[in-house]
């Protein structure tokens, strides 16, 4: 019974090797690569359609592209919003974002911040 046990192991394991098709470790270039980026201009015309109907057009954040790499300059009280800066720009397809939105009020000394709690 001891000597079953693993040849049957053994044979079930076989069995699976054999039953695997002969690609089935390997990856394909193609599901690899990144799509291709779009053009400065599309990622340009989805930003500032996003920008339109989202929270943060009302910051006044103003941004360029250039060579797919989308810079973001401004201010806001919110911290929240530089956060959704980058989202948006990597939604439009852009390969690298350079965030440099201040948000105001981030020198405050922390005792002085409310903390959010949950009311039961």
């Amino acid at each position: 019974m001891q000597r079953f046990f693993p040849s049957l192991l053994m044979a079930m394991l076989l069995a699976a090797g054999l039953a695997a098709p002969a690609d089935a470790g390997t990856t394909t270039r193609s599901s690899t690569q990144r799509t291709a980026t779009p053009p400065d201009s599309q990622i340009e015309a989805t930003i500032r359609t996003k920008l339109a109907k989202s929270k943060i057009g009302k910051d006044g954040f103003r941004f360029h592209v250039q060579r797919g790499v989308v810079t973001w300059e401004g201010s806001t009280n919110v911290m929240q919003h530089k956060g959704s800066a980058t989202r948006m720009a990597h939604a439009a397809g852009a390969v690298q974002v350079v965030n440099n939105i201040h948000v105001n009020g981030t020198g405050k000394d922390i005792s002085t911040l409310k903390k959010a709690s949950v009311q039961q």
